[in-house]
């Protein structure tokens, strides 16, 4: 897998019939190990061990609906009090974070209402801060220390 602008894992992976598969911290399961998936897996370490987000607070691809659509979203971290907290978006490296990624994030977003969401293919990240008056792009990572 390719090298992400993210801090290397401690990861465990094992192939299950032709396909290789990654554990995943969250869901207790080796899952499929995709570009995506890589990615994801990476950002559930960064913030769990990078910012300290408790690992029993993240919920990964919970499903949505939108527009009469069910949608998954690729990560949603909550608060103490159970209120989502950081929406993120994880795309594969090779996918460019455009104005559409951005669109997707916020319509799950309108509906997840996050006051945090970030955006990422593991070699460029993107974090906005959610407000009623606007969306403003941060410079790093919101602490969730004040938060719990």
């Amino acid at each position: 897998m390719q090298t992400l602008h993210l801090p290397p894992f401690a990861y465990k992976v094992k192939q299950i019939g032709s396909k290789i598969h990654i554990y995943d911290v969250i869901r207790r399961q080796y899952v499929v190990l995709t570009p995506e998936e890589w990615v994801r897996q990476h950002v559930v370490h960064w913030l769990a061990n990078g910012f300290g987000y408790p690992k029993s607070l993240m919920q990964i691809e919970s499903g949505l609906r939108y527009n009469a659509m069910t949608k998954r979203s690729d990560l949603i971290v909550y608060d103490r009090a159970g209120q989502p907290f950081l929406l993120v978006e994880c795309k594969a490296p090779t996918v460019p974070l455009t104005d559409a990624t951005f669109g997707q994030a916020a319509r799950y977003n309108s509906i997840v209402k996050a006051p945090y969401l970030l955006i990422t293919n593991g070699l460029s990240h993107f974090v906005f801060e959610i407000t009623t008056t606007g969306i403003t792009e941060l410079t790093q990572m919101p602490q969730l220390n004040n938060e719990f």
